[in-house]
């Protein structure tokens, strides 16, 4: 160091630059000291375990079986492409500028170990919850699988935006209730918008801000409300932007692009098996691992093992085997669409690509939660023809449980699955109608007459547009009758009906709902071709669509002619009929008993922890999403607090707390403009709140 400070020193150098040499050599040395000192307390302290200064999310445990037991395609060749005899391809997860949390779920990250604050404190957080940063023991893959879409199949799909990450090692202190369910011991983590997988077709692999917020808002409030989910842990967002045509209609925008934290014991679904299948008649398209029998043998063996092990431990011949299996699946199936129906959810794009091998919801588009009761409703504004509305579900779960027993063909023999199939329509029966007493309290007896009685219920309900969700939380209010009230009894009956005639549609209301989608002159071309040229009548309709119109147009003209008093005391009427048919059926429930109060007490408990004063209306979501477009995400966060305890009144969170508010982010860019308006338009609306009936404005919410 001396020579280093002595040499070239100049003649005359002078004791004043000899003192400051001196003072800077001394500055050196401390500074170099600090340095080593610094560097050797990193070393020891990564010796002793740094581990406690890293990232939560660098501490998870990893142990991705999927990858051991089913062939991997290993190649990284980017872009689109066909892949044959792999159930995953390696990818790599394309970064996002400046990621960052909208909202996080803390019920569904404790699933992994980890705690809400912690994540959310963490800087690295967004880019690990995003597939910007990969975690240590991460292996990214997408999933390949095949599909029928709209009742065509479509050939190979696979995981076009979203991303496996790996699994998880469930934490060591996992409740035993979450383990029986899933008993592989470990949670899969994909992130959903992550970027380019050889699947993604013609896209671009991304998910945008509001597509997301839908996403996660419904897996959480879906689990609350009880019903078998996929799980959202986190929702990223970026400055990264893609170009979105929203509603098809030539006007695209530039949107942020967003990143979904999903988590699932799998996301192994129908469609997986599919992979295999022939050439399809009437696409001519075919699996693209066609030929190759013996990766479904192990995928097979991979699921029921690790997913169904009891099945696995009772059954030492293969068939009998894979039976048991096809019949659990047939079950959960059956089981998870009465929920649905039960408490008004419609999917929306019910092909085999988006069915769980587990039972789960999976993969939320355009869903709905439907608000005035209406059997054909659709929730898919993309889906003319009605397919996947709310009355057609079971049916339509039924159909892709038909398509996977011919995927799983040899290995289930088609005789045996047809012989489940057959199971299938009274197992649904009786989940709906168990679900259906619990919503009306009918917790004592189980009466033949009582399938006709929610029948009227529905019924009535239709034909005065009733909101559904509120509707049956109105009847917890309704009580049982009691020996010697019958001076009060119409009394009951009267407060009854003021109490579900507030949740029933206005006559303009009716109108408008009653309007049909189809052009007068359409519906008269396709009526004169149905009688003179039936083939090509059935290429362009069907005469459940051209049924469907006409039900309506006969519907509206009775409403043209009729005025708001007599609609009114029409609903007033239908409503008298089905409250004296549900108390003459409550008599017979307190029939016997000797507490009758403490039956009243137990009834609305169960109808008020089965009938939910919350759902994820279309309105809410977007009065979230408009928030977060805005930059402020606190309404998307109220919204998780308030669908995470759907059953139960919340003080302080009864209605939203953003309408058209500029956010703290705020946009100062080219999107100003767009925003701007959005904030205007939301600002001019009544704020309404969450178990409300949904306003004049959420008519015009459409969903693709």
């Amino acid at each position: 160091m001396r020579s280093l400070l002595s040499l070239n020193r100049p003649t005359g150098f002078s004791w004043m630059t000899s003192l400051k040499l001196r003072l800077a050599r001394s500055n050196f040395l401390r500074s170099g000291i600090v340095v080593v000192v610094r560097y050797f307390s990193a070393v020891v302290m990564d010796d002793m375990g740094l581990a406690v200064s890293r990232s939560p999310l660098e501490r998870l445990e990893f142990d991705n079986v999927a990858l051991k037991k089913l062939p991997l395609d290993t190649s990284e060749e980017p872009g689109p492409r066909r892949v044959t005899g792999a159930c995953f391809s390696r990818v790599k997860p394309q970064p996002v500028l400046k990621p960052r949390f909208v909202a996080v779920s803390n019920d569904a990250l404790a699933l992994l170990g980890l705690n809400a604050m912690e994540v959310l404190n963490d800087p690295l957080g967004p880019e690990y919850l995003s597939g910007s940063k990969v975690m240590p023991g991460s292996e990214p893959a997408a999933h390949c699988y095949c599909g029928h879409q709209f009742g065509s199949f479509a050939g190979q799909l696979g995981d076009g935006a979203a991303c496996y990450l790996g699994e998880l090692k469930a934490p060591a202190d996992q409740c035993s209730e979450l383990l029986r369910e899933n008993p592989s011991g470990r949670w899969e983590i994909q992130v959903k918008g992550a970027g380019l997988t050889p699947y993604s077709r013609q896209a671009d692999g991304r998910k945008v801000l509001r597509s997301s917020i839908r996403e996660f808002l419904c897996s959480e409030a879906v689990f609350a409300l009880g019903v078998p989910t996929t799980r959202a842990g986190s929702l990223v967002t970026s400055d990264s932007k893609v170009v979105r045509d929203v509603y098809y209609s030539g006007n695209p925008r530039k949107e942020r692009c967003s990143v979904v934290l999903r988590i699932a014991p799998t996301f192994i679904r129908f469609g997986s098996f599919e992979i295999f299948k022939a050439t399809d008649e009437n696409t001519g398209r075919q699996g693209p691992s066609y030929g190759h029998d013996a990766i479904r043998g192990q995928m097979m063996d991979y699921v029921i093992e690790t997913f169904y092990p009891e099945i696995q431990q009772n059954h030492t011949d293969r068939v009998e085997r894979n039976v048991a299996f096809f019949r659990e699946v047939m079950l959960r199936t059956a089981r998870l669409v009465a929920q649905w129906q039960c408490v008004g959810f419609c999917h929306g794009v019910l092909n085999t690509d988006n069915m769980s091998i587990l039972g789960l919801t999976i993969d939320y588009g355009p869903y709905g939660f439907m608000d005035r009761f209406d059997p054909d409703f659709i929730c898919n504004a993309s889906d003319n023809s009605g397919r996947y509305s709310y009355q057609a579900q079971p049916a339509i779960c039924r159909w892709n449980l038909a398509r996977l027993a011919e995927a799983l063909d040899p290995e289930l023999p088609p005789g045996r699955a047809e012989a489940v199939l057959d199971e299938y329509q009274p197992l649904y029966n009786t989940f709906y109608l168990g679900n259906m007493r619990k919503k009306l309290g009918l917790l004592r007896r189980e009466e033949p007459e009582d399938e006709m009685l929610i029948t009227e219920l529905l019924q009535t309900m239709h034909n005065t547009g009733a909101d559904f969700t509120n509707t049956f939380r109105c009847l917890s209010q309704i009580p049982c009758p009691t020996e010697g009230d019958g001076e009060a009894e119409e009394g009951v009956i009267k407060m009854a009906k003021d109490l579900l005639l507030e949740q029933c549609a206005s006559l303009e209301e009716l109108k408008a709902a009653n309007k049909p989608s189809m052009d007068p002159r359409e519906l008269a071309m396709l009526m004169q071709l149905a009688q003179s040229n039936q083939s090509l009548f059935q290429m362009i309709s069907d005469r459940r669509t051209v049924a469907m119109q006409l039900e309506k147009l006969g519907r509206l003209k009775e409403l043209l002619e009729a005025d708001e008093v007599e609609v009114k005391a029409k609903h007033r009427e239908d409503w008298a009929t089905w409250i004296t048919s549900y108390r003459e059926r409550l008599a017979r429930e307190v029939e016997g008993q000797s507490d009758v109060q403490a039956l009243q007490e137990e009834r609305v408990k169960v109808m008020d922890g089965t009938n939910p004063r919350y759902v994820l209306r279309n309105y809410i979501a977007q009065n979230a999403i408009e928030a977060a477009e805005n930059g402020d995400f606190t309404e998307v966060q109220r919204v998780l607090k308030v669908l995470e305890k759907p059953f139960s009144t919340q003080l302080g969170l009864e209605q939203p707390s953003w309408l058209g508010q500029r956010g703290a982010e705020g946009q100062r860019n080219e999107e100003e403009e767009e925003a701007q308006q959005g904030a205007e338009a939301a600002s001019s609306r009544m704020r309404v709140p969450y178990d409300s009936k949904p306003p004049v404005w959420a008519n015009e919410i459409c969903v693709t």
